[in-house]
Order: structure tokens, then C-alpha cells, then sequence
């Protein structure tokens, strides 16, 4: 007999589980709905021509291709799962172009998959909540993407830090330290300092082509500290012959800017190091950490100014943010923060005695649901116990039980769940409870 089993890197998700993970997508879709963000869904599956070069080298090698799509082999495009939520975005957007309004404000949540080695935080399938504006330069996007990020991590409960470099600047350390060819070397290898080390990636700079002394020259520039204010100060010095290099400086000093004027309360901070190793990034780049449990990021994104010229539309700049709800979810369940009433879906449970009940309580219950209450009829009449132990497991708060008594009386005994609290009320009475 076959074992049921799942494939590593994927999760079922219980009753409990699902009611949490809404939990985080419906804090999300209100906080983007805030500024004005509209919903659209795309394919799983998109054509490979699509995907492929988007991501840089590492990412492409964890596309996931579709090796049958129902069509004879040749005859059609290749197909695969999507990395991400942003090329097929930009995708749409050059498609539907003559349908949409620019600036063209779209969050999507939506699963993704990646052919990666499962890891804690890291799966194969995961949700993305994505949320995009493209058509504009304004760096008022980048704050108000900042702001999103504060509030939802706010109404959530989780402490964080935002960390916020620009593609510009790194674009910009690589022509001060003479290999500007090797800019996306450099990122792919820098963006791993967290999880291998300096001297790791040091070693991989090397195997990439830079020079020992672009390396060495490197060094200061990636452990620059201090405060946002003088690690920009010390970029104007180092950058200064480089026009790139410093785009990307004031349009961080635009930012921090903003940010003091809209009075952001997040933890903002000047990350050089930060890299994204995705290679349409142009601009911005954020990433968002817990500050309470040990996990990789758990929002990121960034400015990307031209990914939509690579389906024909060149010259519009988009920005977006990602928060990875699977992450999330670990760290809410590892910081115990999800609200107690989650564990409740119903809230009130008919019990009954016989038949005769059961058909009263199902009368009931409907009269109850056209008003807006959640409610359930244990659906055979079995001891009492089994069906209070079925409330008890589902965490429902009030029990109607119905006996020949209340029958006869066309009412029922609600019982409070949480205090043992008994009382005979009628169908009126039911209508007017405050169930909580």
C-alpha cells in the first residue's frame, strides 16, 4: 500500500492553519487597499520565454519547468511555474497596456514556486503578496511602499528593521573600484554576505574575475558605518567621480527625506551590503527582517526601470515589494502572536437529543445564519459528550443544546464554553446574544 506522502518543500495547511494564514493575507490586502492598490491574478504557469534571464544566473537555474502541458512535444512553447509575482506583472502590464491607467497601482497573492533545497524558512511553493506601481519616477513610491510595510507590521505585532541600499550606488562602488563589468558579480556574491561570511565571499569575488586589488578596495566600502546621515556623507566622498554613483546617493538622501516628513517610525537603515541578486533591480532595494526570530527576509523588492522593455515597452519605471506570508506565518507562530478569537470559526453549535430536536435546531440555525451568525448542527444525535467534545476541539464558545424539555418549550440551553455558564433563552434570545 502507497504511503500518502507530499513532496519536500510543500505543506498541507489544517483548519487552524488556514484560519491564520487569512489572518496575514487579510491584514495585507487592507493595508494596500489603504493606498489605493487594486487586485489582479495571473497564471501559474507562464512561457519560459518569459521567465527565463529575469532572475540572474542562480535564480534561473530554479525555474521549474513544465515537462507535459497537454500538448504534442514541439508544438508549443515550453512552459513553467513562476518564480515570482513581478515578471509575469510586467508581462500583463505591456499586454493589457491599452486597458490600464497609468500610474498603474496593482497588488497580487498569489503562490509562486522555486526548485530549491528546503530549508527552514524556504520552500518550494510559498505565497507572495506583491505590491507594485509602475508608470512613475516619483520616489514618493519607495516611501509609501515603506509606509505599507510599517503599518502591516504593525497591525501583525512583529518588530522589524528595514534595510534599503540602491542599485545606482553598487553600480557606482563597482566603476570606483575599476570593474564596472563586473557589477552583477559583485551583487550576486555580496548579497550572500549574510549567509556565508565576508571571507566566503571574498573568495567568490575572486573566482568571479575581480582583481585582488578591486577586492581589497572593496573592503572599506562594505564595512562603512555609522548613522544613515554618515554613511551617505562618507558615499558622496568615495562616489564622487562616478555620475551613477551618485544618482543613486541623492535618490537615497530623497528618500531618508520623505521618510522624516511623512514621520516614519520604522527602523530604516543604510545597508551597503544589501545587493537583491535579481537582476532588474535599477534603483532602491529594500529588505525586511524580524527582529525577534532568527529568519532570512521576510519582505523584499526594489525599483526596476526598464522590465517591461523586454516585452516591447521600453521606458517605464516600476517599484514593488513582496512580503513572503510563509515566512510570516513562522514568525508569528514562533512569537505566539496570532489573536486567540482565530481559533474559532463557528460560533455556535446546536446539540441535540433526538430527532425531533435535531430538525428544531436546524430550523433554528438557519434563522440564525440569515442574520450574519456563524453556526453549526451536530449533525447526528449521539451522546452529549461526543458532541461537547466536538465544540471543545474546534474552540466553538456557546453550545444550544435541545432536549425534550426545551423542545416543548421551543427553546434550547446555551451554554458558555469558556465559563460553564447556563441559561434558557428562545430563538429571540439567540438573535440578540452578543457571541464573541
Amino acid at each position: 500500500m502507497q504511503k500518502p506522502a507530499i513532496p519536500k518543500g510543500t505543506r498541507d495547511f489544517s483548519q487552524v492553519e488556514m484560519a491564520r494564514r487569512n489572518y496575514i493575507f487579510n491584514t495585507i490586502r487592507d493595508v494596500f487597499a489603504l493606498y489605493g492598490f487594486a487586485q489582479i491574478e495571473t497564471p501559474a504557469m507562464e512561457l519560459m520565454s518569459t521567465l527565463m534571464g529575469k532572475y540572474g544566473e542562480e535564480g534561473d537555474k530554479l525555474l521549474f519547468r513544465i515537462q507535459n502541458s497537454g500538448e504534442k512535444a514541439g508544438e508549443a512553447p515550453e512552459k513553467g511555474l513562476r518564480y515570482d509575482l513581478t515578471v509575469p506583472f510586467a508581462r500583463y502590464v505591456v499586454q493589457h497596456r491599452d486597458t490600464i491607467q497609468f500610474p498603474f497601482k496593482r497588488y497580487q497573492i498569489q503562490p509562486v514556486w522555486r526548485a530549491d533545497r528546503p530549508q527552514k524558512g524556504r520552500y518550494r511553493e510559498f505565497y507572495q503578496c506583491d505590491v507594485d506601481v509602475v508608470g512613475t519616477n516619483s520616489l514618493l513610491a519607495e516611501v509609501e511602499l515603506i509606509q505599507i510595510v510599517e503599518e502591516v507590521y504593525r497591525r501583525l505585532g512583529i518588530r522589524v528593521s528595514l534595510h534599503l541600499n540602491n542599485r545606482k550606488v553598487l553600480a557606482g562602488i563597482a566603476e570606483v573600484i575599476g570593474a564596472p563589468e563586473k557589477m552583477v558579480d559583485i551583487t550576486v556574491a555580496i548579497d550572500k554576505l549574510d549567509k556565508i561570511g565576508i571571507d566566503k565571499v571574498n573568495e567568490e569575488l575572486l573566482e568571479r574575475g575581480l582583481t585582488p586589488e578591486a577586492v581589497q578596495a572593496l573592503q572599506p566600502i562594505l564595512h562603512l558605518s555609522g548613522s544613515n546621515a554618515e554613511k551617505l556623507s562618507s558615499l558622496r566622498t568615495i562616489l564622487a567621480d562616478s555620475e551613477i554613483g551618485m544618482r543613486g546617493v541623492e535618490e537615497l538622501a530623497e528618500v531618508f527625506e520623505l521618510l522624516a516628513a511623512v514621520d516614519c517610525q520604522l527602523s530604516v537603515e543604510l545597508d551597503l551590503c544589501l545587493a537583491r541578486g535579481l537582476n532588474y533591480y535599477t534603483g532602491a532595494i529594500f529588505e525586511v527582517k524580524a527582529l525577534d526570530v532568527q529568519m532570512g527576509s521576510i519582505t523584499g523588492g526594489g525599483r526596476y526601470d526598464n522590465l517591461t522593455g523586454i516585452f516591447g515597452m521600453p521606458d517605464v519605471s516600476g517599484v514593488g515589494i513582496s512580503f513572503g506570508a510563509d515566512r510570516i506565518y513562522d514568525v508569528l507562530t514562533e512569537l505566539d502572536l496570532y489573536p486567540a478569537e482565530l481559533q474559532s470559526t463557528t460560533q455556535l453549535l446546536f446539540a441535540c437529543f433526538g430527532a425531533d430536536e435535531l430538525r428544531f435546531a436546524a430550523k433554528c440555525a438557519t434563522t440564525l445564519r440569515k442574520q450574519g451568525l456563524r453556526v453549526e448542527v451536530y449533525p447526528e444525535a449521539v451522546k452529549m459528550k461526543r458532541q461537547m467534545a466536538y465544540a471543545d476541539a474546534k474552540h466553538i464558545p456557546y453550545v444550544a443544546i435541545i432536549g425534550s424539555n426545551e423542545l416543548a418549550e421551543q427553546k434550547v440551553m446555551l451554554k458558555n464554553m469558556l465559563t460553564g455558564e447556563q441559561r434558557l433563552v428562545g430563538v429571540e434570545g439567540l438573535m440578540s446574544t452578543e457571541f464573541n
